[in-house]
């Protein structure tokens, strides 16, 4: 009936482990198991939770009797780790830590689970090709003297300004941040049900009136930000193309969309809100790799009881009069409980035949609801490429120390062909048309120079996150063999012209086009916030409208994952919002 969970980890096993949690070889499920602990899937369990994530740890700490079922054999979704080419530990689809929400770490005790960050100070580093040598480079950091210092290579004025862009922006996330840790307003609760139930609802708009409040005179301001191409707010502080692009880079990651594309701005603001250690805005990498810190979650909810297993979920089970009463898997096999939750993306929730067998059919939906699902963007214009090599890379802007150890730069976040806003468009319009871009915007990223278990002795890993590549190819050619490595090819020498020697240096990559991360990881489209950050896709509206409170139209089915609010980029807080919800639910059951 089950399959073992071969969980893939990068530096060892999480603290759990060692103090006496294992993987049950040869038991069915492979569940997580402890001594004295049920070693096999039961049959009815009170909440049951479709992919991994931080859902069931607090429902289980709540005391809901809860299983977790995921698909693949490693657990995560797409925080893992796995051992792609011998030897080499890779973060294959998410592989930076920072939106993850800090009540997290504290309420499920991450740390103590076996969870190590690894903070990055400096952050950026901009190469750039230019006719003089060495040519120049960008490095920004936690020290704002220094980082002023490299700004002020290309623009005195833009390095007076850039401090006050930066509390000019964390002005914007201390104001919005609270929002992420609640489920939207109930707008039609407003409407509707006795004057207490309305006055109960309009309680809920003191954290929308709170950040109104906080951003006070500046809301205009801030408004712009939101809504306007990014392109528009950097112009406005900076003059420097360098430092604009690299800017520019947080507004589309992850987005099929453009500097000058209108609510660009809120990408950015969305990788800038979160924190580690309790820095604001800092990223890092997770010792071990992302599969590290789903394993330190899972290793939380094992602590509370929870059942953890490898098993694919052929649909969700409802009763007569249409409420969740428990999941069926691949093999027939059924599972009751009085609440299901689901990681997966709205699409393949209410969709997708294979997960919504035994659910009432697709015209029992509400017809609004199913039309909007169908037309949320999914569009993804990322191809992610894992690469092992034999040594670290060289670059010309900056050239390697003689004894082949890691520079700062080398831990940072290495933005290439951002010379400046122009490259970003032109690789989006290439990839608008079906091409992918002839000058890919490039995020190179080395964890294993702050990681060196990662990967063999003198050796590294290496991720690339590159855009613009379209999910359909010009003449609706498929992304087969020859496609996906044409396009790596073309992203390997941009990077050696930057870094002579890149390409003698590899020893094996792995190429994960749009169709690739929606097959192995089930993002919709390939999408890696399983749906566009656009405004119109956010917060009242995600993932429908009056649907954005994580409950669905089936009763007793909620949303957890990345499709509803606040969003995508290893964050938790859909998972924590939808599990408090869940709970007050069931305690009116």
């Amino acid at each position: 009936m089950a399959t073992r969970l071969r969980a893939r980890l990068g530096t060892g096993y999480p603290s759990c482990w060692l103090q006496g949690w294992r993987l049950s070889p040869g038991l069915p499920g492979g569940r997580l198991a402890h001594a004295g602990a049920a070693d096999r899937l039961q049959r009815e369990y009170d909440a049951v939770v479709i992919g991994a994530g931080n859902t069931a740890a607090y429902l289980q700490r709540a005391g809901v009797r809860t299983a977790v079922l995921e698909k693949r054999h490693v657990l995560g979704g797409a925080a893992v780790t796995e051992e792609i080419v011998p030897g080499f530990k890779f973060s294959r689809a998410s592989y930076l830590l920072s939106l993850l929400r800090p009540q997290i770490y504290t309420e499920l005790e991450l740390q103590r689970h076996g969870l190590r960050v690894l903070p990055r100070d400096p952050y950026s580093f901009t190469p750039l090709l230019e006719d003089r040598s060495p040519p120049r480079s960008l490095l920004l950091g936690h020290n704002m003297a220094q980082t002023q210092r490299q700004i002020a290579q290309f623009s005195q004025k833009d390095a007076q300004a850039y401090p006050e862009y930066e509390a000019f922006m964390g002005g914007l996330v201390s104001a919005l941040d609270p929002l992420l840790d609640a489920p939207p307003v109930d707008t039609a609760a407003l409407g509707q049900g006795s004057l207490l139930q309305r006055l109960m609802a309009l309680q809920d708009l003191r954290p929308l009136l709170r950040a109104g409040l906080a951003l006070g005179r500046q809301l205009p301001r801030y408004y712009e930000v939101l809504t306007a191409p990014i392109s528009k707010i950097l112009d406005q502080w900076f003059e420097s193309e360098p430092l604009k692009a690299t800017l520019a880079t947080d507004a589309v990651i992850g987005a099929m969309a453009s500097p000058h594309t209108p609510g660009s701005g809120y990408v950015l603001l969305h990788h800038v809100m979160g924190e580690l250690e309790g820095r604001r805005g800092a990223w890092g990498y997770v010792a071990g790799g992302m599969g590290a810190l789903s394993q330190a979650i899972a290793c939380a909810a094992v602590a509370q009881g929870a059942h953890i297993f490898a098993e694919k979920v052929r649909g969700v089970r409802a009763r007569g009069d249409g409420r969740a009463q428990g999941i069926v898997l691949q093999d027939g096999t059924e599972v009751r409980s009085k609440m299901v939750l689901s990681n997966a993306s709205p699409q393949i929730t209410f969709l997708d035949q294979p997960l919504h067998w035994h659910l009432p059919p697709q015209e029992q939906l509400p017809k609004d609801f199913v039309q909007r699902i169908q037309q949320v963007d999914t569009r993804s214009p990322v191809t992610k490429i894992n690469v092992a090599v034999d040594r670290l890379p060289s670059f010309l802007a900056a050239p390697n120390a003689r004894d082949g150890q890691p520079l700062p730069h080398h831990q940072c976040s290495i933005h290439l062909n951002c010379e400046g806003t122009h490259l970003l468009h032109q690789a989006f319009t290439e990839a608008t048309h079906g091409h992918p871009s002839s000058r890919p915007m490039i995020e190179l990223c080395i964890p294993s120079a702050l990681d060196p278990e990662l990967a063999p002795g003198g050796c590294h890993v290496v991720s690339l996150f590159t855009q613009y590549t379209p999910s359909v190819l010009a003449g609706g050619q498929p992304w087969d063999e020859q496609a996906r490595n044409a396009y790596a090819d073309t992203v390997f020498d941009c990077i050696e012209a930057y870094a002579p020697g890149f390409k003698a240096s590899v020893i094996g990559r792995d190429i994960l086009t749009p169709p690739d991360l929606e097959r192995i990881f089930g993002l919709p489209g390939g999408n890696i916030f399983h749906g566009g950050m656009s405004l119109d896709q956010l917060y009242f509206v995600r993932p429908a409208p009056s649907y954005s409170g994580y409950r669905s139209p089936i009763p007793g089915l909620y949303l957890c994952g990345s499709g509803a609010h606040p969003g995508g980029g290893v964050m938790g807080a859909a998972g924590r919002n939808a599990a408090h919800v869940a709970l007050k639910d069931f305690r009116c059951l």
